[in-house]
Parts: C-alpha cells; sequence; structure tokens
C-alpha cells in the first residue's frame, strides 16, 4: 500500500501536493508554473464551473468567447491596468518565423480586448446594459508557483459588463458577488467566506472598487476566491465606450468585471482536506457515492449492481467499483484519497445478514444498514455531509478570528488566523508596515460583517465611519 501522506499537522504545504499527487487531481506541467490537470480533477472543475455558469446566466450574462493574443497597444491604452500586470505578462515577438510588427500579450486578462469591442456593439441607451462572461484560460508568469494557487496558466471565468448608470454598474458587480460567488462557495463548496472591500493596495489594477470573497484555509491562512469589480469609466473613456442616452447627449458607460478560477479546487483541498486526502462535499463531487465490491461473488455482484441501478435512479452520481483483482484495502485508501462523500461496501458475510456497510468519509462513521433502506440512507447521509462539512469550516474560521483593539495586536493574533481591527488604527501607512510582515488586509467590513458600499477610504473620499479590517497571513 502506498506511504501515507504527509499529517497536516507537520507539513501543511508538503500535506497540500501529497493530496494533489495521490488524490490524482495534477501535475505539474512542462514549462515551469504550468499545470496539467488530471480527470479525477477537471470532473470536480466541470462540477463547479456548471454551477457557477448556472448563476451567471441567471444573473442574465451571456457566454462569448475573445482572441487569447492581444495587441500590446491595447494594454498600454489604460495606464494602471497596463503597471499592474506588466510584471506578469506573457509576450509573443516571433509567429510564423518572422518578427511582428506590433507585439502581442497572451491574455493575462481580458478587459482590454473585450473592451475594444464592447465600444461597437453599443451605441444607444437601449443596448444597455450589456452583460457578457468567458470562460477560458489566462497566463501570468507566476515566479512562485503553486498547482491550482499560482500556476502561469490557469482556467478561470471573467466577466465584463458595460451599464448606463454608476448606480447599476455597481448593483451589478453586487449581485455577482453575492448571488453568483458566495452563493456557490457557500452552497456547493461548503467553504463560509468573507465578502468585504479590498483597500487601495489590494484592489484590482484600473478598477475604481473591487469587493472579494476570503476564505480561511485549514492552517488560518486566507485565500482569496473570487473579486467582482467596479471599472467606473477608466476603460470606458479608454476604449471610446459611448452611448447616446434618452436625450441624445453622448455618455461614457459604467462598467464591471468579475472574476473566479481554478484557485478554488486549491481552497476546496486546503479548507476539508484531512491527513487521509480529499472530503469532497456532495454538491460537488463527481461521484457522490461509491460502491465497492469487497469479493468477486455472484449474489455480492449482483446485489451491487442492483444497488447502483437503485441509487441511480434516485438522481445520484454513482460508481461501481467491481475491481476485485485490486485489494479491498487499497481500493478503499484510493476513494478516501479522491475524497467521494459516501462508500458502500458489499460483502458476502454482510449481504448474509441483509446488510451492506456505509461509511461516510467526511467524519469516518461506519455502519451497518439493511439492504432495503440504503437508498433513503444514502440520500440522508449526502445531506448531512455537505452542511457539517460546512458547519465545521465555519466554526474553524470562528474560533481562528481574534478582535484586537490595537494594530500592535495584529500579529500575533493573525498568526494562525484572521485578526480583526479597526480600519481606522491601521490605515494605508499600517498595510504597508504589516505587509512587511507578511500579512495584508484580506476586506474592509461594517462592524456587523456587511459590505462597505460606499466611497472607500483609499479613493480619497470621507472614510465610512466604523470599517473594520480583516488582516491574514495569505496565499
Amino acid at each position: 500500500m502506498a506511504s501515507p501522506l504527509t499529517p497536516r499537522a507537520t507539513d501543511f504545504p508538503r500535506w497540500y501536493q501529497d493530496v494533489i499527487a495521490r488524490a490524482e487531481l495534477a501535475d505539474n506541467g512542462p514549462v515551469r508554473g504550468t499545470m496539467v490537470i488530471r480527470p479525477w480533477g477537471y470532473a470536480i472543475w466541470e462540477r463547479l464551473q456548471a454551477e457557477m455558469d448556472r448563476r451567471i446566466k441567471d444573473a442574465g450574462a451571456e457566454n462569448a468567447y475573445f482572441p487569447l493574443f492581444i495587441p500590446q497597444s491595447y494594454l498600454q491604452r489604460e495606464a494602471e491596468h497596463v503597471e499592474g500586470f506588466s510584471p506578469e505578462l506573457a509576450v509573443v515577438t516571433h509567429g510564423g518565423g518572422k518578427q511582428l510588427e506590433e507585439p502581442v500579450v497572451v491574455r493575462p486578462t481580458s478587459e482590454t480586448v473585450i473592451n475594444s469591442f464592447i465600444a461597437k456593439w453599443v451605441q444607444s441607451y437601449r443596448d444597455l446594459p450589456l452583460l457578457v462572461n468567458q470562460w477560458a484560460n489566462v497566463v501570468r508568469w507566476e515566479l512562485r508557483p503553486r498547482l491550482f494557487l499560482r500556476t502561469s496558466e490557469f482556467l478561470w471565468q471573467e466577466g465584463h459588463t458595460a451599464h448606463a448608470t454608476e448606480a447599476d454598474a455597481r448593483a451589478y458587480a453586487l449581485q455577482i458577488l453575492n448571488d453568483v460567488y458566495l452563493q456557490t462557495m457557500v452552497d456547493v463548496l461548503a467553504i463560509p467566506v468573507l465578502i468585504g472591500h479590498k483597500t487601495a493596495r489590494e484592489r484590482f489594477a484600473g478598477a475604481t472598487q473591487t469587493w472579494t470573497c476570503e476564505g480561511m484555509m485549514g492552517d488560518g491562512k486566507a485565500l482569496q476566491m473570487g473579486t467582482s469589480h467596479e471599472l467606473g469609466q477608466n476603460f470606458a473613456k479608454a476604449f471610446g465606450i459611448q452611448f447616446s442616452d434618452e436625450t441624445g447627449a453622448q455618455q461614457y458607460a459604467w462598467q464591471t468585471s468579475w472574476g473566479a478560477s481554478t484557485r478554488m479546487i486549491g481552497a476546496l483541498i486546503m479548507a476539508h482536506g484531512d491527513d487521509r486526502g480529499l472530503r469532497l462535499p456532495p454538491a460537488l463531487a463527481p461521484v457522490e457515492v461509491i460502491v465497492l465490491v469487497i469479493r468477486d461473488d455472484e449474489a455480492v455482484r449482483a446485489a451491487a449492481d442492483a444497488l447502483v441501478a437503485e441509487l441511480r435512479a434516485g438522481g445520484h452520481r454513482v460508481r461501481l467499483d467491481a475491481r476485485t483483482d485490486v485489494s479491498f484495502g487499497r481500493r478503499a485508501v484510493d476513494w478516501e484519497l479522491k475524497g467521494v462523500p459516501v462508500r458502500v461496501e458489499v460483502g458476502p458475510r454482510d449481504l448474509a445478514e441483509g446488510n451492506v456497510t456505509l461509511v461516510r468519509r467526511d467524519n469516518g462513521t461506519k455502519r451497518a444498514v439493511p439492504l432495503a433502506g440504503v437508498a433513503s440512507e444514502v440520500a440522508a447521509d449526502l445531506v448531512s455531509a455537505q452542511a457539517d462539512l460546512l458547519s465545521s469550516a465555519l466554526a474553524q474560521r470562528e474560533a481562528r478570528t481574534t478582535v484586537v483593539a490595537s494594530i500592535e495586536d495584529v500579529p500575533a493574533a493573525a498568526e494562525d488566523g484572521f485578526a480583526v481591527v479597526p480600519w481606522e488604527l491601521v490605515g494605508a501607512s499600517g498595510e504597508a508596515t504589516l505587509a512587511a510582515s507578511g500579512l495584508s488586509v484580506r476586506c474592509l467590513q461594517r462592524p456587523d460583517g456587511s459590505l462597505a458600499t460606499d466611497a472607500a477610504p483609499d479613493d480619497g473620499g470621507t472614510p465610512e465611519p466604523g470599517l473594520r479590517a480583516v488582516v491574514a497571513k495569505a496565499y
């Protein structure tokens, strides 16, 4: 049998790499910083993609596709944007054996190329709002790659919209944050996230405001899992996105962009994984139930086949493992590593008593269940496992979050969790000091945890009173 995983408490980063390898999620690609997503990892991504895509479409956005190559001059039209991405750009200077007249950038994000087309498509207020989303790969040359968390090429969705008013743009950016990202992360990934406003230091290059979803990982560090941005009229002015309003006057559009990526699979591993591997929330698991044949026996196989058919008819994603040429122990460990929520073991001894054995991956419970009641027991276990994973992650976050009264108390409080401190005690200068010690302000919130949606203090406006900063070490 394969060697055990590195314990999380011993070496969390090594454990993370072990899980990715042993659960067959991904491999390093041939070019440094790239990754190969293996079938099990990609099946998880497909489930996540489908859940998000449905919610994006419910929010009114339509999917489209735009080129991978972007003229370098496009990025230079919005100064802050190009400055923010310059260190990460991959630039093509030759094609077809010849030097290109103008270098092209391999897309790091698509604000520029998409906005050049939005400028063509929008003429009147009747064309607004224009809401498009793209599922694609992007390239950002990563100096310190880690599979799923930071790779030079990754998969994501990026939404881009144009609106007639600032209020409409802001409302849509927040709709995506709440109805797409927050819902997916909580209801599907079972990861509780803090939503809040990014500071000027942390916001997206070229945005006027950025809202974020921040999750706590198993080691207490924060992970930014998705962001939604107000772009104001910055890109509209750079790309000439104008429309005639109801009076016939020319106006610049107000815009948003928003994105979430395969980084969420990294979050899934680190938020729920244990020393036996992945623990998948049933809503996301490519296989919810694995039916395991213990011995090559005609009656056992017939019972297992009937169980698979019954569970599948009940709407569950089920797989049969009848590889009796592989030891039962090895197969059980492999499915535990992959995080399948429920395992049904069918063997001759239990079957003779009219039972099978049901094992839950999330809490390790194991019990004999009458064959006639398996379907209802499995359905109940899946509901319970989904809720329990979320509850456990929330309890961990609450236990490792400390409210402090001074910036001096932040480093100790954020050693292995989140520190919450009044923003007025931090400010831009305090944020820089914290950054020097490896800490960052993950988001700003009101005291009740709700979004601070008014003018941000980093935008030169009057700070909203009582804002608090969530500070943590971060991936």
